[in-house]
């Protein structure tokens, strides 16, 4: 089928800003925005909005601080990342990664005061963003690089099966303290086996799941979840399932919106509170390279890594100096905006609104919202965020990374999700290392009917010019394989069918050498000239020389050994030698074709 290429599709994912729109990507997003867009993002932040309040002020309680705290610190992150984030679907806001840090820092310093622990904390956001934001300038976005696609694959799928076992309890009727996967797969069962199966809750939660996923699956211009919480909603408040069959519910939400505050520090509490916010700003840093860049992929839009880090910070700045503590982004509440349809930030911002409006105007809205319709919209976004095919496919096509993505997913599942991303970038660090370090290596002849010099492991049938090894190394020259390097050129010499006078060193693929690295081709110089044998290279790049020339060792190798091709130095080879060299076709191969090769 022929190809239409009269109007090209635009490479979205490489599409750049510069100016104002690069820092204030809001610009470019609402410069196209478009009505229809806006009611999904209306329908999209309407279904977030009913997961925001009460997940909030549960990770403020699992910080050790007031309930209301939580909120302020949902609303000021959507707003704010809003008008500086890139990301066009990411949620930022209280995340469970940071509880634990954020308690044991704040709480210690505020000796039991609940109001000075607001404070310490807010002081803590501020301290992070800094942090984020200086990352940012200085450009430290290059982590996201560290993220291949196993790791994704394997963080994905065990934040999936983490949520699956945190929501369940609440699908069920009751529920449980941990949020690791065996906490809080030991907490379902012994719910169940105490008998805390709520039936009605479970009717509600279940009854709640299928209509979302039915709508995903055949009826996906209907807002699934808004349906479902709607509806869960006017049951328990029409047939008082909350008296009646002790369904829990949300309940009344505090009043009031944040206000600006300032806490005054001694200068021992402002270095613990910069120890504590350095290891939020890693944490969230991690946390937040990961899913921007998997939603990025999924979206096909380009997210400017450095931009994304500034976001960070300008959230928590903003979130601290307005009464809420430190922030990041949301792996449980992003996929629940974009299984709701979510397109732009103007999602987050509908739910920032939305809670706006419930603290000054109807804190009790969603006082009979029950908790197990809340978990049937977490688990149903399960199904949206896991990648088994992806998996199976690289089980198919590379054992390693297989294995890899699995280490993420189980790191992920059972450590938490900071140590599997840690544990995951280290094992995938360790494994370039160790390609780098013994890399492939390859001695080169002549393959009758193939242009050029192949590797003879390959092709056995490959002829070799006497007295002449011509030597591949797949790899940079730095101090980790520099010793390897040397003892495959050495077996390589006198493993040679014929006594070696030369040995050529394919250079193309070396992009680096190091001063260890240098020294020891100064060594091995030395010694294959004892041998009576040349060292020579060929097809060095520019680069490369200089660093050689740096180290005043181009010369001392001497620069008629460098030669620009292969055939070059096979030419210039059977010059001084006298050998003649017979191809494919029995005639001595001039100085002309072998350039042409």
């Amino acid at each position: 089928m022929q190809t239409d290429r009269t109007s090209p599709a635009p490479l979205l994912r490489h599409t750049r800003t510069h100016g104002l729109r690069r820092w204030l990507p809001c610009l470019s997003a609402f410069s196209h925005y478009k009505g229809a867009t806006f009611l999904q993002d209306l329908g999209a932040g309407l279904v977030l909005a009913t997961l925001l309040a009460p997940v909030g002020m549960g990770y403020a309680e699992a910080s050790g601080l007031l309930p209301i705290y939580g909120l302020y610190a949902t609303i000021i992150p959507l707003m704010a990342y809003a008008i500086f984030g890139p990301s066009r679907i990411l949620v930022l806001g209280p995340d469970s990664a940071l509880s634990a840090l954020i308690a044991a820092t704040v709480l210690p310093l505020a000796a039991g005061d609940p109001h000075r622990a607001a404070g310490l904390a807010g002081i803590l956001a501020v301290i992070t963003g800094v942090i984020a934001i200086l990352a940012g300038l200085f450009k430290f976005g290059f982590v996201t690089d560290l993220l291949s696609k196993p790791i994704r694959y394997g963080y994905m799928n065990g934040i999936a099966l983490t949520l699956l076992f945190s929501q369940l309890p609440k699908l069920l009727g009751f529920s449980v303290d941990g949020s690791s996967l065996f906490s809080a797969a030991q907490g379902l069962y012994r719910g169940l086996s105490a008998g805390r199966l709520n039936s009605t809750a479970c009717i509600i939660g279940v009854c709640c799941l299928i209509i979302i996923l039915s709508a995903k699956r055949w009826f996906p211009r209907l807002p699934g979840v808004l349906i479902a919480v709607v509806g869960a909603t006017l049951a328990v408040l029409l047939l008082d399932l909350a008296a009646t069959a002790h369904i829990a519910v949300v309940g009344a939400l505090p009043q009031g919106l944040p206000g600006f505050r300032v806490t005054a520090l001694s200068l021992n509490e402002f270095l613990t509170l910069c120890s504590g916010a350095t290891a939020i700003a890693l944490v969230s840093i991690a946390d937040m390279s990961v899913l921007s860049r998997i939603y990025a992929t999924r979206g096909n839009y380009y997210v400017d890594a450095n931009q994304e880090l500034v976001a960070l910070g300008v959230a928590n700045v903003t979130t601290g100096f307005l009464q809420g503590f430190p922030v990041s982004s949301s792996s449980s509440r992003t996929p629940v905006a974009e299984s709701a349809g979510s397109k732009t930030q103007v999602t987050g911002l509908v739910g920032a609104a939305c809670i706006v409006l419930l603290l000054l105007f109807a804190p009790r809205l969603l006082y009979y919202l029950p908790i197990a319709a809340l978990g049937a919209v977490v688990i149903s976004v399960c199904t949206s965020i896991i990648e088994i095919k992806e998996v199976r496919r690289l089980y198919q096509l590379s054992r390693a990374e297989f294995v890899l993505s699995m280490v993420c997913f189980l790191g992920v599942a059972v450590l938490g999700v900071v140590q599997g991303i840690f544990i995951s970038v280290g094992l995938a660090l360790a494994g370039f290392i160790w390609r780098a370090w013994r890399p492939y290596a390859a001695v080169l002849g002549r393959v009758d009917g193939l242009k050029g010099y192949h590797d003879i492991s390959r092709h056995p049938e490959g002829r070799r010019i006497p007295g002449l090894v011509l030597f591949r190394w797949d790899a940079p020259l730095f101090f980790a394989n520099a010793e390897i390097f040397r003892e495959q050129v050495l077996k390589a010499a006198t493993e040679a069918p014929t006594t070696t006078s030369w040995l050529v060193v394919a250079a193309e693929p070396v992009t680096d050498i190091d001063i260890t690295a240098a020294d020891m081709l100064a060594e091995l110089d030395n010694e294959l000239l004892q041998a009576g044998i040349t060292l020579c290279f060929a097809q060095m790049k520019g680069p490369v020389k200089d660093r050689l020339k740096s180290y005043d060792l181009f010369c001392k190798l001497g620069q008629e050994n460098f030669f620009p091709t292969i055939g070059q130095a096979v030419d210039h080879y059977l010059q001084q030698h006298q050998v003649a060299w017979i191809d494919w076709d029995e005639r001595v191969i001039s100085d002309a074709s072998h350039d042409a090769l």
